[in-house]
């Protein structure tokens, strides 16, 4: 009777330890399900659905191998390794999954280098972003509760054997080797994708180890130093669509001549790609995924050649340059100056410029404004709306605020008949609630649409008034060529058409702009069509 009973007994425990072991199961599945959501979706789901079975099933393939080696780790590690697995995952599906919730896209190598060079805008984006960030930090911590949950009663079930023999050198190194192997085998192999607890630094050890930036090539094209203008400034907004520039700024200008080339389209829905652009120039007639902007002559060494003095102004930053500025083009900048000064930065942009254009000799000036980067009322002085106010107001009155006297300023006093000043932004802004203004994963045509606009001198100006429409920025390296005295039909056939007629070709970049080692790829599209859906 007591050996029945004791069979019983023994019965019920293996059932409970199966029950158990079953729950630490699904609770580890959840976690990782959570963690890698949007890693799953696109490379499994999406594959699939296109009827890309292959990619499907080695990406499942890829994912299941690695959830193993997370789940084994998980299980086995000793308190003390697996407090410090657990801080390396939360990192790491941390930032994917914010990245994930904001943009809506998938982390890789060229973004994560897009997200450290815009690491100093992290304040303004968690205001912005306030409601997806909270999301995300939320589903974070979420997963984070259920792998622990997964630990404590998986391990509940486990012999006490099998506990105790992982807890000592040996079996921690295993693990431990055992956890970091697809790190360091899935990229030798060309696995894919890597899962969202580790990738991140994986991506970072590319970028970390990644080759120098090549030297620029020299230019080979030879001026006419006499003909051209004097002074040629390029002004570049921030987060200043068309329609903001027409029903905002323009009105301030009706009693100034300038030449208005209509909705232009950005070379990038960010920042970053659309000013490396600018300053690379780029032919939009050959234009590829493997095009290397890092090796182009840049706009610096073409002023320099037609025997202008190059500055940069930049007046979103205190520290070292932003937007990819990096040393072998920062060197062929003759002045560099760091201009951030609060609320009133891009009137006092407009003075030190005024001041400029009526000093003596040839020069050729980039501007970066502080304009109206999210979040918009930070751009304008508290109060001066109601903090409930739609995000439309507050795009208003930042722009009205950022741009008071801002052209009469500039202007003030020069000889026009010697200036060539163009205005744009480095890209417009998609002002719905509840969406990423610009930089999102999936851009409409609001995130490419800036103003274009001109002040020359009336004759020069004369040739540029054959309607408006169809025009790029990638116009503006080629028509400031020729204004610096470069042969037109060079200018046209090395970059673009220039800005008398609409572009040969719309251009755009996405964060990886450059690549991230020598005879990488890049992120870029072309089309006949304005950019955006």
């Amino acid at each position: 009777m007591g050996c029945e009973k004791q069979r019983v007994i023994n019965s019920t425990d293996n059932k409970w330890h199966v029950s158990r072991l079953l729950a630490g199961f699904l609770l580890f599945s959840a976690a990782y399900a959570l963690i890698n959501q949007l890693p799953l979706t696109h490379a499994i789901l999406y594959r699939a659905a296109a009827h890309d079975v292959v990619s499907a099933f080695w990406a499942a393939l890829s994912f299941a191998l690695q959830a193993v080696v997370l789940l084994t780790a998980v299980i086995f590690l000793p308190r003390r390794w697996f407090a410090v697995l657990l801080i390396a995952v939360t990192i790491s599906a941390g930032v994917n999954m914010v990245y994930g919730q904001i943009v809506g896209n998938m982390l890789d190598v060229q973004k994560t280098g897009w997200l450290i060079t815009e690491a100093r805008q992290a304040g303004e984006a968690a205001g912005e972003f306030t409601k997806p960030l909270a999301i995300a930090t939320g589903k974070l911590i979420f997963g984070v509760l259920l792998l622990l949950g997964a630990r404590r009663t998986i391990r509940k079930s486990l012999p006490g054997q099998l506990k105790a023999a992982s807890t000592g050198k040996r079996g921690s190194a295993a693990f431990l080797a055992l956890l970091i192997a697809p790190s360091l085998l899935w990229p030798v192999f060309n696995l894919y994708p890597l899962a969202a607890e580790r990738n991140l630094y994986n991506f970072a050890a590319t970028i970390w180890t990644a080759d120098p930036p090549p030297p620029r090539a020299a230019v080979t094209a030879l001026p006419n130093k006499d003909e051209g203008i004097e002074k040629i400034i390029w002004l570049i907004d921030e987060s200043i669509s068309y329609s903001a520039f027409q029903q905002i700024i323009s009105p301030d200008l009706a009693t100034t001549a300038y030449v208005d080339f209509g909705e232009s389209a950005s070379m990038g829905h960010c920042s970053t790609p659309s000013n490396v652009a600018m300053r690379s120039g780029v032919n939009v007639r050959t234009v590829d995924n493997r095009t290397d902007l890092r090796r182009t002559p840049s706009i610096w060494a073409y002023a320099a050649k037609a025997g202008f003095t190059t500055s940069m102004i930049d007046g979103q930053v205190t520290g070292p340059p932003q937007n990819l500025l990096q040393p072998p083009e920062r060197g062929l900048i003759d002045s560099y100056q760091n201009a951030a000064s609060g609320l009133k930065t891009d009137l006092t942009i407009a003075r030190t410029i005024n001041a400029s254009l009526k000093s003596e000799g040839k020069q050729f000036t980039y501007a970066i404004l502080r304009g109206v980067h999210f979040q918009y009322r930070d751009h304008y002085p508290e109060g001066a709306l109601p903090q409930s106010s739609s995000t439309q107001a507050q795009y208003e009155k930042a722009i009205t605020y950022s741009k008071k006297d801002f052209f009469a300023t500039l202007l003030d006093g020069i000889d026009r008949s010697k200036v060539a000043i163009f205005y744009t932004s480095d890209h417009g802004q998609n002002i719905t609630d509840g969406v990423t203004p610009h930089c999102s994963g999936n851009p409409v045509k609001a995130e490419f649409s800036v103003p274009l606009v001109a002040f020359l001198p009336p004759e020069v100006a004369e040739s540029y008034k054959t309607g408006n429409g169809g025009r790029s920025l990638s116009q503006l390296f080629p028509t400031t060529l020729t204004l610096m005295g470069y042969d037109a039909d060079y200018a046209k056939e090395k970059y673009d058409n220039i800005l008398s007629t609409p572009t040969a070709r719309y251009v755009w970049f996405g964060r990886g702009v450059v690549p991230v080692k020598d005879g990488g790829t890049i992120d870029v599209q072309t089309g006949q069509d304005f950019p955006g859906r």
